[in-house]
This record gives structure tokens, sequence and C-alpha cells, in this order.
């Protein structure tokens, strides 16, 4: 009987052991991916800084557009980053919370006066993003919304952007993206643009292994429908 209650007291010591054990590692774990995304949030707003000192020696307009669109896709990378790095889930983020503050930051860089564009952000609590489908996602907004915000809009305009992303069946996530603007010329195909801007969302729907359908009679629609992993 003694026998007994020592072996199931070592037992239980052993395996008070293995779980503290266990909990180091996670912790550990965690400590150091907290580490890796602060790391890489740091790195790419360093890049951003070494851009914007070049672009002071710029005299092309035309080149210092290209710089400036590179430090706001290089943001909203490092944004993610930044998130993760805030989650309680460091492998997922809230990308309903994250889309608000990627598209205030747009509209802070592109001077936006929010009294002249109307800004609905429509999504659903629960959708939670790990980093390979939040940065291709996330970069397919930056572009979306940019677009609308430098060409959309004219003075006679008053403008409205409308996003939305939500869960539709066989766990799939469709994200619109809509603007009430000029619309797109007759015959449009961005696939047949020379535009770094359109070559990005088209080669990031395919990352995503999703398709885009883009409607733009009355202003412009965009509509990207991919599986979450």
């Amino acid at each position: 009987m003694v026998e007994d209650i020592n072996e199931r007291k070592a037992a239980q010591c052993e395996r008070k052991q293995w779980e503290e054990q266990i909990k180091a590692s996670l912790l550990e774990k965690e400590v150091l991916l907290k580490e890796i995304y602060h790391r890489v949030k740091n790195n790419l707003q360093v890049i951003s800084s070494l851009l914007n000192l070049q672009s002071a020696y710029i005299k092309d307009q035309e080149d210092l557009v290209i710089f400036q669109q590179s430090q706001q896709r290089i943001a909203s990378m490092a944004l993610v980053h930044e998130k993760l790095y805030q989650s309680q889930d460091l492998a997922r983020i809230n990308f309903g919370e994250y889309i608000r503050d990627l598209v205030a930051s747009l509209f802070t860089a592109y001077e936006v006066n929010e009294d002249a564009i109307a800004l609905t952000i429509n999504t659903e609590d629960c959708i939670f993003l790990g980093l390979d489908t939040a940065i291709p996602c996330s970069l397919i907004i930056h572009e979306l919304v940019s677009n609308s915000l430098k060409y959309a809009f004219t003075k006679s305009i008053n403008g409205a952007i409308n996003i939305k992303i939500n869960k539709i069946i066989n766990n799939n996530l469709m994200l619109i993206v809509s603007d009430n603007g000029i619309g797109l010329p007759p015959n449009f195909d961005f696939k047949k643009i020379a535009s770094l801007g359109w070559e990005l969302v088209d080669a990031l729907t395919h990352q995503l292994a999703g398709n885009i359908k883009i409607t733009g009679s009355t202003g412009v629609k965009f509509q990207v429908t991919f599986p979450l992993p």
C-alpha cells in the first residue's frame, strides 16, 4: 500500500514537472515570436525611412510618387506585424480592426478631407487571419483604396468609399472595395494596363487562390473572393 502511494506521488510530481516545462517552453516561444514580429516591424520602418530620405533627392515627380507608394506598401506590411505583436493570439490578427487602422493611415497619407469622402467599413468581428493571408489581403485593400483616393473623385463628386469583408459559403472570404467615383473607361481590363498597382492586385489575388470581379459602370466595385486556409 505504501509503495502504491509513493508511486502515485512520484507520477504526480513527474506530471507536474512536465506541465511546468511545457508552460515554460510555450512562454519562451511566445516571447520569441513577439520579438520576431517587433523586429520585422522595426526593419520595415527603417526601410520606409530610408526611402523617405532618398525621396528628398528625387526631382522627377513620377519617380517621387513611386517611392511614396512603396513607402505606403511597406507601412501596410509593418502594420500587420504590429497587430500580430499586440494580439493575444500570436498566429492571427483581427482583420476588421486592422482594416480600420490601414485605411485611416491611407487617408492621412493622401491628406484626405474626411468631410469630402465618406468611409464605410463593414466587417465581421470574428474574422481572424494569419500572416500568410493577412499580408496579401492587406496589400490588395491598400492598392484598391489608394486607387480610389487618387483617381475616382472630381470636385463635383461627393465621394464615398465602402469596404466590406465577410465569410461566405465553403469557408471562403469575400472582400468588396467600392466607390461612387467616375467609374472605369469602356472595355477596361486591368491585366492589360502597365501599372504596378494593378499587377500587384492580380498577383496577390492569385497568391490567395482567389478570383476578382470588377464592375465600373457607376463608380467602381472590386469583389475578391478567396478561401480561408
